[in-house]
């Protein structure tokens, strides 16, 4: 959907904030140090800032991205710090949102999704060669856009959002379809057919919708190594 650069100096923080970005389907960058993250943030999309650095405070780092080259890119601060005054600090230094600490990744992923929303930056999920504009409804396959009908690729987006969960074809049908459809779980056999075709699919050996005996479908964790080229841009006008 977007690059994040998490600027966390707790290792643990970082790795849980980490993992909850990218089964988000968000590419993740990764700085321990203000040092380390400015010459990151020319690839990041989104920051995920903590107030409290061991070279400088994120405050500081704050300021000299809204004074320099950076002065729109959306910022959500995490801190320890819940004084009202401290939120207000935080908000009147340049950052778009505060969260503090500790808190549920539900929460973050939410309040990250809301600024990538004001921002104007598209939804893009990337499952390693797949990339999904979830705004524009366009699916394109090692960068050979897919002819999907609008029902196909919203099947396709609600698997890919939750890879590794195995859904029933009653759950497909209500999440996809909706409670007031009349048709049958054959209907879903018979989109995710026609998705295997479109996608070039082996069902025996499938790389992106796999079956699961008795239970339903799920989209299948891409291993990291076929993950796309950091940075690239799947639609022309992105960002």
């Amino acid at each position: 959907m977007a690059t994040v650069l998490v600027v966390e100096d707790e290792p643990a923080v970082r790795l849980g904030v980490r993992l909850a970005l990218e089964r988000a389907g968000h590419r993740v960058l990764e700085a321990a140090t203000s040092q380390e993250a400015w010459p990151r943030l020319r690839e990041a999309e989104a920051v995920i800032l903590d107030w409290m650095l061991p070279d400088e405070p994120g405050t500081r780092l704050l300021e000299r991205m809204r004074q320099g080259a950076y002065p729109d890119l959306p910022v959500l601060m995490l801190t320890a710090r819940a004084e009202v005054r401290d939120r207000v600090e935080g908000l009147s230094r340049g950052a778009d949102d505060y969260l503090v600490k500790p808190f549920a990744t539900e929460e973050l992923l939410a309040r990250l999704e809301a600024l990538l929303r004001r921002s104007g930056k598209r939804q893009v999920l990337r499952r390693g060669p797949l990339l999904l504009d979830l705004d524009r409804k366009e699916a394109s396959l090692e960068g050979r856009p897919l002819p999907l009908t609008r029902r196909e690729f919203e099947l396709l987006a609600f698997l890919a959002q939750r890879p590794g969960r195995v859904y029933s074809r009653e759950e497909l049908l209500e999440a996809v379809w909706g409670q007031d459809y009349l048709g049958t779980p054959r209907t879903v056999d018979q989109h995710v057919l026609q998705l295997r075709e479109k996608l070039g699919e082996d069902p025996k050996a499938p790389r992106f919708l796999e079956t699961v005996r008795g239970m339903g479908y799920r989209f299948k964790v891409v291993p990291q190594g076929e993950e796309p080229t950091p940075g690239a841009r799947p639609f022309e006008g992105e960002g």
